[in-house]
C-alpha cells in the first residue's frame, strides 16, 4: 500500500497547472479563499478515484493488470524524465489572477490530463495488488482525494509563507528532481508487479 501513497504523492505534489496556480495565489496575496479552489480539486480527484476504481475493479484480470503495470511503468518513467529535464529550465513566474473558486478547482482537476495519469495506475494496478475492493475503494478514494486537495493547499501555503524561497529557481529545480526520483522508484515497483502478474 506504501507504493500507492508514494505514487500519489509524487504525481499530486509535483509542479503542475493546479499547483502552480495555487503557488502564485499565495505569492500574490490572493487570500484564503483559494482554499475553496483546493477543496474543489480534492473532491474532483476523489470522484475520479471512486468512478474509475469501481469500473477498474470489475474489468481488470491479472493479465490485464500486468500489461497495465508495464505500460504504466513506461509512462511514469517518461514523466519522471520530463520532470527531471524541466528542472534545468528557467521559467518566468507569472502572478496572473484567476477565479479560484470551488467550481473552477473541481472542473480544472476533472479536465487536467495529469489527474487521469495519477488515477489510472492506482486503480487498475495498485488497488487490486493491495487487495482494495468494495468499500475499501471508497475509503481509499476519499483519503487520496484529501491528499489531492492537500497538494494545491501546500503550494498556496508555500507561496504565502515562503515567497522568496519558492521563487528561487534552485529550490523549484530540487523539488522537481526529488519528484522525478520518486516517480522512477514507483515505475520500478510497477515493473516488479507486472513481472509477478505475468510470470
Amino acid at each position: 500500500m506504501l507504493e500507492i501513497f508514494l505514487f500519489a504523492l509524487a504525481m499530486m505534489y509535483s509542479p503542475g497547472p493546479v499547483n502552480m496556480l495555487s503557488l502564485f495565489a499565495g505569492i500574490s496575496h490572493y487570500g484564503w479563499r483559494v482554499l475553496r479552489f483546493c477543496a474543489g480539486v480534492g473532491v474532483a480527484m476523489a470522484l475520479l478515484f471512486v468512478i474509475t476504481g469501481y469500473l477498474g475493479s470489475s474489468l481488470m484480470t491479472p493479465t490485464l493488470q500486468g500489461v497495465a503495470a508495464l505500460l504504466g511503468s513506461a509512462y511514469i518513467a517518461y514523466l519522471a524524465v520530463k520532470i527531471f529535464m524541466a528542472s534545468f529550465m528557467v521559467r518566468a513566474v507569472s502572478s496572473e489572477q484567476r477565479n479560484l473558486s470551488f467550481v473552477s478547482g473541481f472542473f480544472m482537476q476533472l479536465t487536467n490530463p495529469k489527474a487521469m495519469v495519477a488515477v489510472l495506475p492506482i486503480v487498475t494496478v495498485q488497488f487490486p495488488n493491495a487487495d482494495i475492493h468494495g468499500l475499501g475503494i471508497l475509503v481509499m478514494s476519499m483519503v487520496l482525494g484529501v491528499m489531492a486537495g492537500g497538494a494545491p493547499t501546500s503550494y498556496f501555503l508555500a507561496g504565502h509563507k515562503l515567497k522568496h524561497a519558492v521563487l528561487n529557481p534552485k529550490v523549484m529545480s530540487m523539488i522537481q528532481r526529488l519528484m522525478a526520483v520518486l516517480l522512477l522508484a514507483v515505475a520500478g515497483q510497477f515493473v516488479f508487479e507486472a513481472l509477478r502478474l505475468l510470470g
